[in-house]
Order: C-alpha cells, then structure tokens, then sequence
C-alpha cells in the first residue's frame, strides 16, 4: 500500500488511502497504507520533446484534418473518436467485515488515528527472513485469487469479501481493515483512481482496469503487494499503460542491491515511463515493511536526489503509479482515501516487497 509523502520538511504526512501515504519526515503522520504520495516542485512531470519530435506530431494532425475533408467532399463518413468513459463515482459501502478474535491483529487495530511511519528501517536476520516470505506468499496467492475475481458485473465489494475470507481462513489479517479508519480488507482502485479505492457496490464495466491493492498481516509481519488488472475488453492503450506500468516496476528492482542508493530506483521507473509519455505520479511512495506497515525507507518512484543507500537484509516496497499523459496532479474524494487523476486519465499502478541481498533483490510477494 503506497503512503502520501511531501518533500516540505515541516509537512507532515497525510494518507489518502489505504496502502499509499504521505511523508515529509520519518516523524510526520503516516499516508503510506498504499503507495504513498509525495508532493515536489523540482519535478513537474512533464517530459520535454524535441524539436523534431514535435513536429512530426504537427504534420500527423494535419494529415487527419486533410482526411477529414476529403471525406467531407466526397461524402464519405467522418471518422468519429471513442467517447470519453463516464467518471468514476462513489457505491454503497457496506458496514465492514469482522475478524475473528483469535486472529492476532496489527496494534492499529481499533484507532482511527494514522499510525506514525517509523524512522528505522527493517533490516532481517534469517528467522525474520522467514516469516516476511511467509506473509508476503500468502499477499500473492490472496492477490492472484482476487484476480480471478475480475469480470464485467462484479462488484469491487464482492472482491473485498473474497479476500477477506481467503485471509482470516489462512489464519492472517488483512492489514488495510482499520488502518486509520479504512474500512476495507482491500483497496480497488478503478480507472482514474489512482490508489486507496474503497471497494462498493459500483460493478465493473467492460473496458475497465482495476488495481487491487493486497496487504497481510501473518505471525506479526506484513506482506504487501498490488497489480492492476485488465477486465474484459480493454483498449490498446489501456494494455499499454498497464504493460509499461509493470515494466517500471521491474526495471525499479532491477537496480536494487545492497549498498545501492536509493535514487536510482526512482531514475530507472521515469526513464521508463517517458519513453512513451506517461507521467510518474510523485505524490504516493512505497515504503518500509515488515513488523511496522509503514516506515523508512520511503521509496521514490520520480527522478530525485534522495541520499542513503541499500542494506542487505532489508525489505521494502516499490510500487510506481503511471498515468496516461504527463499530468500527475491528483484529487481526493471526501473519504480521504480515494484519490484520482485530476484530469480523469487512467492511472495503473504494480507493487512488490523486496528483500535486499548482497548481489541482488529478493521478490518476496511471489508465489
């Protein structure tokens, strides 16, 4: 789950939703639940083309304007463009899903009040080690089974309760339910959403993406994945915008290892992303995990000059959130959770827990 983070030193963090936070030091509230955000001024988002680039784009307009009057002079029919999808609007959510007592439960648990992002970074010896494969094993088989779950006309409030059964049956909890007051199991964040959706009673329509944000809590450690998922039918660039999304995260992890800074993570994903014009929302991070659902490191996903380096045997999340176009700017609904492209473009997003080792990085939420 991101957290929100602002790079003003004297922010503190907000979390809009579930998984991601917000952060402006290891001391401010926490907004990391699912990717958390993170406000800067020193990088817009918006690539710069070349000249050349530019004006090729030129002549490709007017080619379309000239094909539009040939086929107005010869009567031909005009080539109409797919209508805009309607805007996501909020369900009913229902009352939320109970947990039976035996089941140990994260010390959030029963406050509304945004746990603090610790300032220590989770760093394993080989027992540890073992529990985090554990909780995060069960994160992807909890996802991969919400997956299947992804059709027209089932409800995003069907896929919560799904999950939610999977993971008290698996004897864990499903970290997001409490979490400063979110009152799901899941996150499901449709279209334009780009993290923290509260599942409800709105189906999926055909043509739609959907990220579903999983997040465990097994023998007192956390396991905390997502992936965006296509339902049904769903245009070329949409599976574009998922594909590339998924890609960014991979070339993330690729450069992870121990002594590694942190930075570079952040370089590889917008390399990526600006190879086809997509946007690299700042605001949400990933995030420190482990015992603590939130804490330090928190991961960048834009360019950025953020200092410290990679320790074998730590875990933490990585998980960039890419939107169609170059605007990265975002709206919350009044929840607090739900946070949207402020231009209605779609938005995908993937997330892993690695396990930083001496050559490489482990990915933990596999299964």
């Amino acid at each position: 789950m991101a957290i929100t983070a602002s790079l003003a030193p004297s922010t503190s963090l907000q979390l809009p939703s579930f998984f991601h936070g917000e952060a402006s030091s290891s001391s401010s509230k926490s907004t990391l639940f699912m990717g958390t955000p993170l406000t800067s001024s020193a990088h817009s988002g918006i690539p710069s083309f070349p000249r050349k680039q530019l004006v090729v784009f030129s002549k490709r307009i007017s080619g379309l304007q000239e094909a539009f009057r040939i086929r107005k002079e010869r009567g031909l029919p005009s080539v109409t463009t797919s209508k805009r999808r309607p805007p996501l609007r909020r369900g009913r959510v229902s009352p939320r899903l109970t947990v039976p007592d035996h089941i140990q439960k994260p010390p959030y648990v029963g406050s509304n009040t945004l746990p603090e992002i610790s300032s220590e970074h989770q760093i394993h010896d080989s027992e540890e080690i073992a529990r985090m494969r554990a909780a995060c094993e069960l994160a992807a088989r909890v996802l991969n089974y919400a997956g299947t779950f992804v059709r027209p006309s089932i409800t995003t409030n069907e896929i919560d309760k799904a999950v939610h059964q999977m993971i008290i049956e698996a004897g864990a909890y499903p970290s997001p339910l409490g979490y400063g007051g979110f009152p799901k199991s899941v996150c499901t964040s449709v279209n334009e959403c780009m993290c923290h959706g509260i599942p409800d009673s709105r189906q999926l329509q055909n043509g739609d993406i959907i990220n579903i944000d999983v997040t465990v809590y097994l023998n007192g450690y956390h396991g905390d994945t997502s992936k965006t998922f296509l339902c049904g039918d769903v245009t070329d660039a949409m599976k574009r915008l998922v594909k590339v999304t998924e890609e960014c995260l991979e070339r993330g992890i690729a450069v992870c290892k121990d002594g590694a800074s942190f930075k570079k993570i952040g370089k590889r994903i917008s390399e990526h992303a600006e190879k086809y014009g997509y946007g690299v929302v700042e605001r949400f991070v990933g995030h420190g995990v482990g015992t603590v659902f939130h804490s330090e490191p928190l991961i960048l996903h834009h360019r950025n000059d953020q200092s410290g380096c990679m320790v074998e045997g730590e875990t933490f999340t990585i998980e960039p959130i890419l939107t169609m176009g170059s605007s990265i700017e975002c709206k919350t609904w009044p929840d607090n959770w739900t946070t949207l492209t402020a231009d209605g473009s779609p938005a995908a997003q993937f997330e892993h827990t690695i396990l930083i080792t001496r050559t490489g990085a482990e990915i933990l939420t596999t299964c």
